[in-house]
């Protein structure tokens, strides 16, 4: 009799641990939920992306709105403030030194994938041709990924118009004599 009483306990014990552990399992997969992000958080550029060197052409996707217009408003000191973004990676003193993109005094109407002395554009960037006029800034600061796909610029971009606008005002007087507005 003592035999089956500590049996019955053992595998009530058992049984109890399981449920346990079952009710454990489903309670943590409801609370707490996998969400990877769409985009990373933070990405390092480590040369080419293999989608790009499968394409023949470079692809422009429908982007933002029209930037000639909006320039004649633009906020040239708002357009500084946002440069502070782009001042991790780049530089834009006449005669500054490169960082992980290239120095971007005289941007405006500079062929794309030219600085002299940058040695870090992606072979997408290289072979997308062109010049940065205010229209192809306007779509690459969009979202520089789509516009370039394969660019090693891991930027996610300036989403509102007025923004784009105003830190293109601020890259055209990047320069000793600065680009005509449209």
């Amino acid at each position: 009799m003592k035999d089956a009483l500590l049996f019955n306990k053992i595998a009530a014990a058992v049984l109890a641990a399981a449920l346990l552990a079952m009710v454990t399992g489903a309670l943590s997969r409801i609370l707490y939920t996998d969400h990877t992000p769409e985009e990373p958080a933070y990405v390092i550029a480590t040369g080419e992306s293999a989608s790009a060197a499968a394409t023949d052409e470079p692809k422009k996707p429908a982007g933002p709105a029209p930037i000639a217009d909006m320039l004649a408003s633009a906020d040239v000191e708002k357009g500084a403030k946002l440069f502070k973004k782009c001042g991790a990676c780049h530089d834009g003193s006449k005669g500054g030194p490169n960082k992980v993109g290239p120095n971007l005094w005289n941007v405006v109407n500079r062929p794309k994938g030219s600085h002299e002395s940058f040695g870090g554009y992606s072979s997408a960037m290289k072979s997308f041709g062109g010049e940065w006029s205010y229209e192809e800034l306007n779509h690459f600061l969009f979202k520089p990924k789509a516009y370039i796909e394969g660019t090693a610029m891991t930027f996610a971009g300036f989403k509102k118009d007025k923004d784009r606008a105003n830190i293109i005002a601020y890259l055209r007087t990047l320069s000793d004599n600065p680009a005509p507005l449209p």
